[in-house]
């Protein structure tokens, strides 16, 4: 698909203004540059254009408020002056997978203060002999290179220790799920307890007026007889 139809398609019936993401991987490009962005995505914060056979990033528009921009698997090998032109307020740049040979050429980036991330897998000049610490000297704003500080830590977001802790995390709380749950089953089963205590003592309590029912009648009965011998007795005594 071309990447002005892709476009058209990403908006979504969305003014561009209104457009904070954009997405245009694996799309075509025309004579290897950038067609139909324009400056009208001035909210734009992130744009991937990933596998679009770009040559060149010089028709990339003025985009103030871009923070993150994915161009990996290109064919650009220079032009990145651009960058620091068009979009001054980048934070993490990935350029992996392009024909990016020479330090210098990196150099233009030295005008994008706020670039924290920087990420070259896959280009020639990761062969280069101290090709890290060259990188972090020439760009001292750089926090991460290829997803690595220089003391070689790698980046927060890949860390898969931190991945680990937040396995943990939920493990730790899947047991807090089964306690709860054990403690509502301890709660159901003194409830079942209690009901059955309950239904004992009605029992009993029946039990024990059955007791005064039988005791009234033996008396009423032990009565009537003695009225009738005194009545039989007085007749024949008579």
């Amino acid at each position: 698909m071309e990447m002005k139809k892709r476009l058209t398609l990403e908006l979504r019936n969305k003014k561009p203004g209104e457009v904070k993401e954009l997405v245009l991987d694996n799309c075509r490009s025309d004579d290897g540059k950038i067609v139909g962005l324009s400056s009208d995505f001035e909210n734009l914060e992130f744009l991937s254009m990933i596998n679009v056979n770009l040559l060149s990033i010089s028709n990339l528009p003025k985009l103030n408020k871009l923070r993150k921009l994915e161009l990996s698997d290109n064919r650009i090998s220079g032009g990145l002056e651009v960058l620091a032109e068009r979009t001054p307020n980048l934070t993490h740049l990935n350029l992996s997978g392009n024909k990016i040979k020479d330090i210098n050429t990196l150099e233009p980036l030295k005008k994008l203060p706020n670039l924290h991330s920087l990420d070259l897998f896959n280009c020639e000049v990761t062969m280069l002999i101290n090709y890290r610490e060259s990188v972090f000297t020439l760009l001292p704003q750089l926090t991460y290179l290829d997803g690595f500080d220089a003391d070689e830590q790698e980046a927060p977001d890949s860390d898969p220790e931190a991945d680990g802790d937040g396995l943990e995390d939920e493990y730790e709380n899947g047991e807090g799920e089964e306690e709860e749950d054990d403690d509502e089953e301890d709660d159901l089963d003194e409830e079942v307890i209690d009901e059955e205590d309950d239904e004992d003592d009605d029992l009993e309590g029946e039990e024990e007026e059955d007791g005064v029912d039988d005791e009234v009648r033996l008396s009423v009965i032990t009565e009537c007889r003695q009225q009738h011998f005194g009545l039989f007795n007085s007749v024949f005594v008579g």
